[in-house]
């Protein structure tokens, strides 16, 4: 290479103390192997953001690889592709985003630099996501580019035929210049928002070096995060990138992929890296050196070596898989740690200390922002007791007596009598397990024919420990692997998208429109995951009154959906919960419309009889063939799941919905006459507040609107401002009113200008207070320090 595009190259900033910090930071990792591990043939495979990598190592973005080949990034798409690792696409590639899909057999992410013309990176975006590229990973370290001393020394400039393939014509012959004059320096948090706004593809933030900012990260719901310091090329004197590494991973503590670039060398490096709390590395400089060798080959050669070497440590230091890497595994230090001797069994303590268990040890379901939110709004009802709350969902119990639970389990034990049980069998029914099915089946079969005009048999259903189980269920019979894909109408009920955090299933959104859910945006999103190489598999959705939008699809696109489904082969899980304690006749079930035993319906007699039953069900009526041509329902398979989680469904609430299923001849809807007036009620109530607290002309001036559900417990709020945690405890300490942030429920990131109120558990009296009370928050927040 010339001397000046080697030092463009190879260089880094100011006088280059960080890049070297980054490969001294490896020098000082000392692996500490463990022996008789038995790990001859180890594991390197890895799966990111639901897509499985040959080893948790990537192609770093990097600019112009035509100054290394004349093929550039194409080569580069080759060589990684033979390694079966990603590649991260520069915004200043030198070659065609389809020219680089063409040739790429394994992901494609890009490398965002956000410009001050936003439309530049928009149309960007756009051109990417169209060629099939499956990530977006934003540099957030580079407001300018660094003071690279040896291009300042060398007067560096671009050299002829060398430009950005996938931007509009301008005078890039001078990096920094062009940073300078178009880079956005101003950028912030809302970026996140933004980059949601004009993609549905994953976000990760890369050039992240501090926990706090990880914290905010995951608080701003990035997929994903790259403890990077550019190479050593933005700001000398910046940590290394594994110095940070723990620091930052203890932060994120699993809720999102944490890679790392920067100095990365050798399979050791990738292992410390893994030890220390990536989920995979960028390599960077060494393609570079591969592509100007040997081109395609020569990439594939340098990641081949680099997997052999991992692949060599994982053996040596008695590794299983990359998931068996810890912090026990390496120690960082300028010498390594004395020797230490096993204390005499006479030096134990008699007593010991309490047990300590570190939480980034735990599943990283326990860490999830959706728990950690929900626990926020439980702190906030708590502190604020005065406080008139719109937050939670859950229903009036005004309408119980307690001597009622008993009259209900009576009801069913004389049922038992005179349908010819003996005293022995009613006593088995009371205080053994039961079935795991469930006892009750048939009266819930009834219950469904009349109500809802679901005819299946008795055999298709297994009653659950309330709806909550039959989602676990569901999800884990039906989303086997990591390529099978759930989709989830968003915003969406936190219970279907915490139960997949449960079982490391990662849901894909799919954004409801102002006016609800569009078939065209689920068709879209099952394509898009097939060009990924995944398999759609479930579509979950509330089709009446959902929480937590309050939105109910209508009829016509009930059809289209179980159309697409068919067209589609997936399978919907239907779950609503809010049918028959609203108001007015319902549109027909899904499931009631289902003619190709498509729809798995989800149920529970919380809201329909009383929530402290914990009694729901699924009815799964589809037939399942095994490899020898056997068949059965998949409602046989989800018993077996659950005779392994909760083994049976309490007898004695079993006992209790059953007598009032008796009471009312099989029609729930009998019993709800009052409880859903009752609801409608306070429905309509709220409704008229708004209107009242929020006449036309302050409405418009607020940028204030809302919507008007027609039945269940939800309705949404859009305000002018965030509606985040902060403007939450305003409203609860200033205003005494207290609501739930919608953003809890975008899987995805969304809702910040929106808030959920809920209904359900408020006099009319509350209700006109709490809306006045909020409505002097809207106004206040909306006012000109906003």
């Amino acid at each position: 290479m010339a001397a000046d595009i080697w030092d463009f190259l190879a260089g880094g900033a100011g006088e280059e103390r960080t890049l070297q910090a980054n490969l001294a930071a490896f020098d000082r990792a000392w692996l500490r192997p463990r022996v008789l591990a038995g790990a001859v043939r180890p594991s390197t495979d890895t799966s990111i953001l639901g897509r499985t990598w040959a080893a948790p190592v990537a192609v770093a973005p990097m600019a112009y690889h035509g100054l290394a080949h004349p093929d550039g990034e194409v080569a580069t798409a080759r060589g990684a592709g033979s390694a079966g690792v990603p590649l991260v696409v520069s915004t200043f590639a030198g070659r065609a985003f389809e020219d680089i899909a063409a040739a790429a057999t394994s992901p494609l992410w890009l490398q965002v630099y956000c410009f001050r013309d936003r439309s530049v990176t928009r149309d960007l975006i756009a051109r990417a996501e169209s060629a099939g590229f499956e990530a977006l990973v934003l540099t957030v370290d580079a407001p300018v580019l660094g003071r690279r001393l040896r291009d300042l020394r060398n007067d560096f400039g671009l050299p002829p035929g060398i430009s950005p393939a996938n931007l509009p014509f301008s005078d890039f012959s001078s990096p920094g210049a062009h940073a300078r004059a178009d880079f956005d320096p101003a950028l912030d948090w809302s970026v996140v928002e933004w980059l949601r706004s004009v993609s549905s593809l994953p976000i990760l933030l890369k050039g992240v070096l501090t926990g706090t900012d990880a914290e905010r990260a995951v608080e701003a719901g990035v997929d994903g995060l790259v403890v990077s310091n550019h190479g050593g090329r933005q700001l000398d004197g910046a940590t290394a990138s594994l110095q940070a590494l723990p620091e930052i991973a203890s932060a994120v503590a699993g809720a999102c992929p944490v890679l790392i670039d920067g100095g990365i060398r050798r399979g050791r490096d990738v292992l410390a890296s893994l030890a220390l709390g990536a989920d995979a590395v960028l390599v960077g400089r060494p393609v570079l050196h591969g592509l100007a060798v040997e081109g395609t080959d020569g990439v594939a050669r340098v990641l081949g070596i680099l997997i052999g070497e991992l692949a060599d440590a994982m053996t040596l230091s008695g590794t299983r898989t990359v998931a068996d890497t810890g912090p026990d595994l390496v120690h960082t230090g300028e010498r390594l740690p004395a020797p230490s001797k096993r204390p005499a069994p006479a030096a134990i303590p008699a007593a010991a200390g309490p047990c300590e268990v570190r939480k980034e040890e735990l599943h990283g379901s326990v860490s999830d922002p959706v728990l950690d939110t929900m626990t926020f709004l439980n702190e906030i009802t708590h502190r604020y007791p005065k406080a008139i709350s719109f937050a939670p969902g859950r229903p009036y119990d005004g309408f119980f007596e307690t001597e009622q639970i008993f009259t209900h389990i009576r009801r069913y034990l004389d049922h038992l009598a005179e349908s010819g049980s003996t005293p022995e069998q009613i006593r088995d029914a009371l205080f053994q397990y039961g079935p795991t099915s469930g006892r009750i089946r048939e009266l819930i079969a009834d219950s469904l024919r009349k109500d809802e005009a679901i005819q299946v048999p008795p055999e298709a259903i297994v009653v659950t420990v309330g709806c909550q189980e039959a989602m676990f269920l569901a999800l884990r019979a039906l989303i086997p692997g990591p390529d099978d894909v759930l989709l989830v109408s968003s915003p969406c009920y936190v219970g279907i998208t915490g139960a997949a955090r449960l079982l490391d299933i990662e849901p894909t959104a799919v954004e409801e429109r102002e006016d609800g859910f569009d078939c065209a945006d689920l068709e879209a999103a099952i394509r898009a995951e097939r060009l990924r190489g995944r398999r759609p598999r479930v579509f979950y959705t509330v089709p009446d009154h959902a929480n937590p939008s309050g939105a109910t699809m209508p009829l016509q696109a009930r059809h289209a959906l179980l159309e697409l489904a068919a067209r589609e082969d997936i399978l919907i899980l239907e779950d609503s919960p809010y049918r028959l304690v609203s108001p007015g006749r319902q549109l027909p079930t899904l499931k009631s419309l289902d003619t190709r035993r498509r729809v798995v319906h989800l149920g529970s007699f919380s809201k329909s009889l009383f929530p402290g039953a914990r009694v729901g069900f699924a009815v799964a009526d589809q037939q399942v063939v095994d490899r020898t041509g056997a068949t059965g329902l998949l409602a046989d398979e989800l018993t077996k799941i659950k005779s392994m989680v909760t083994v049976n469904t309490s007898p004695l609430s079993q006992a209790a919905v059953a007598g009032m299923l008796l009471a009312s001849g099989g029609h729930t809807s009998e019993l709800n006459k009052e409880t859903a007036a009752y609801y409608g009620r306070a429905m309509q109530a709220t409704l008229e507040q708004l209107e009242k607290c929020f006449p036309p002309e302050d409405r418009a001036a607020a940028s204030v609107r809302w919507n008007k559900p027609t039945g269940g417990f939800f309705l949404t709020l859009n305000v002018p401002f965030r509606a985040d945690n902060a403007a939450l405890i305003r409203s609860a300490e200033e205003f005494g009113v207290i609501w739930t942030p919608m953003s809890y429920f975008y899987p995805q990131g969304g809702g910040e200008h929106t808030l959920r109120l809920s209904v359900s558990y408020l006099t009319q009296d509350e209700i006109a207070e709490g809306i006045a009370r909020l409505a002097q928050f809207v106004i206040s927040e909306s006012g000109p320090r906003h």
